[in-house]
């Protein structure tokens, strides 16, 4: 086969073309005043496809969002709020200045105020967790709110949906916000039932082309919430799947939720109801008929709460900035637990530092993950990670897809966020952390029944050279993943 010889004029004209087209692509990118080294990798990346790249970036590239907050509801919730401040005031001035000052971050992060709780519960596994959402939904007397990145219509989701159905014929409202992208595999026919009986479903980010002049295709809801009563709540790991349920499927992914009671919950209905009106385009004022029942006054409890929310519609990262900052406040111990570990820079020196000066870091990962490339890139940082004195180990048994920390014994973290880029700034994402050992202790037990099930990752571990090759190029995408 002869190629084309092209003449001078034309490889001018390519020549010419090229050059407008990475002046163009690195403008558009370079505005969006990014972290430089994801800027970098953008364009490098796109840089090598030619005008295919616009289109890339034009569906996937970074995006800024904007969600309402609704006001009234924030300020309807924020009045109940004073009374958890003085039930929890003494708790407070004996907190080492490090935490008040981690409570002040989230709160002016993302405008969530430190609450309380009477009752904080951890749930391990997926079973225990479905459990525990089917009994609040079985006491739901008013309404039932769900949010969630993956709702399957297999065996749990069918489950779930019919007991939904059952309730909203019962009379209680019963709100289903799904992603539209994670939930892909609901169709018309699962749904109808639950139209049928009046319950009230939305999808979020529908991908459906044409919806938008820009797609938001790389923007998800990564939340899972539910509130019932607007009295009890859970957050976590676990999604609306077989994959999570060990008595459907031994190999289930291995997960951890959060049970909530009392008034925290407020701030967990306040997240479900603005990413509802802004999925749906509803009025909120078409709520305000329903907002004593939405918000009830619950007393406060002894257990301090902070609800925090991250998103594209916040470039503040408050749930990155919440890590980072508690891991700085170590003295003895920040354990930490993701299935995707891609940190930045901050994370990273954050680890590593709190390694140096004496605290006990350890780090458990997935050994075996659902994506390839970003296990790679966790690998990556493994052999930094080790020379500072943090502990890596990977989980064994199963999928690993819990999402925790503990930091010393007076801050747990648990919530939807993964360790990487995507959740600290792409996705839409909740976590609930709570001061005290109400939730450090069980949790802290669990990450070591959790290492019974691990192997330590060891500093002169054999890697072939192909291995680290790959662990190096998958790094360079760090930034993107």
């Amino acid at each position: 086969m002869i190629l084309p010889v092209l003449s001078p004029e034309w490889k001018t004209g390519l020549s010419l073309a090229w050059s407008g087209y990475i002046a163009v692509l690195s403008i558009w990118i370079v505005m969006q005043k990014r972290a430089p080294v994801s800027t970098m990798s953008w364009i490098l990346s796109l840089a090598l496809l030619p005008f295919a790249g616009f289109v890339i970036y034009y569906f996937l590239g970074p995006q800024r969002l904007r969600k309402q907050r609704i006001k009234r509801l924030r300020s309807r919730a924020g009045a109940s709020a004073q009374a958890d401040l003085a039930r929890l005031r003494d708790a407070a001035e004996n907190a080492p200045p490090a935490l008040q000052q981690m409570a002040r971050l989230g709160t002016a992060a993302c405008g969530l105020p430190v609450s309380s709780a009477s009752d904080v519960e951890l749930l391990s596994g997926g079973a225990r967790t479905f459990d525990a959402i089917f009994e609040a939904v079985r006491a739901a007397k008013n309404h039932i709110h769900l949010e969630y990145y993956i709702f399957e219509p297999d065996k749990i989701g069918t489950a779930l949906r019919d007991l939904l159905v059952e309730r909203a014929k019962e009379g209680v409202v019963v709100r289903l916000l799904l992603d539209a992208l994670g939930s892909k595999r609901i169709g018309r026919q699962f749904i109808a039932p639950l139209h049928e009986a009046g319950v009230k479903v939305a999808l979020f980010h529908d991908t459906k082309i044409g919806r938008r002049l820009r797609p938001v295709t790389n923007y998800r809801t990564h939340r899972k919430i539910v509130v019932c009563d607007g009295r009890v709540g859970f957050t976590g790991g676990v999604n609306i799947t077989d994959e999570e349920d060990k008595r459907t499927n031994p190999d289930a992914y291995h997960d951890v939720h959060l049970r909530i009671e009392g008034s925290a919950v407020r701030w967990l209905q306040t997240t479900f109801l603005e990413d509802w009106t802004y999925a749906t385009g509803e009025d909120p004022r078409g709520m305000d008929d329903a907002m004593a029942a939405m918000l009830p006054q619950l007393d406060a409890g002894d257990i301090p709460v902070q609800i925090v929310t991250s998103g594209p519609d916040n470039m503040l990262e408050p749930i990155h900035r919440m890590h980072v900052e508690a891991i700085h406040s170590a003295t003895h111990r920040a354990w930490l637990t993701t299935p995707y570990f891609v940190p930045g820079e901050p994370a990273m020196m954050a680890l590593t530092s709190a390694a140096l000066r004496g605290v006990d870091v350890r780090l458990l990962v997935p050994r075996r993950s659902d994506s390839a490339i970003v296990s790679a890139a966790a690998r990556s940082y493994f052999d930094e990670l080790i020379a500072a004195g943090v502990k890596v180990w990977e989980y064994k048994a199963r999928m690993l897809h819990s999402k925790t920390l503990v930091v010393d014994d007076h801050c747990a973290m648990i919530g939807t966020a993964n360790f990487d880029n995507r959740s600290f700034r792409l996705n839409f994402e909740v976590s609930a952390v709570v001061y005290g050992p109400e939730l450090t202790k069980p949790l802290a037990a669990q990450f070591e029944t959790d290492l019974h099930s691990s192997g330590a990752v060891r500093a002169n571990r054999p890697q072939n050279f192909w291995r680290r090759l790959g662990d190096s190029i998958a790094r360079l995408f760090s930034p993107l993943l």
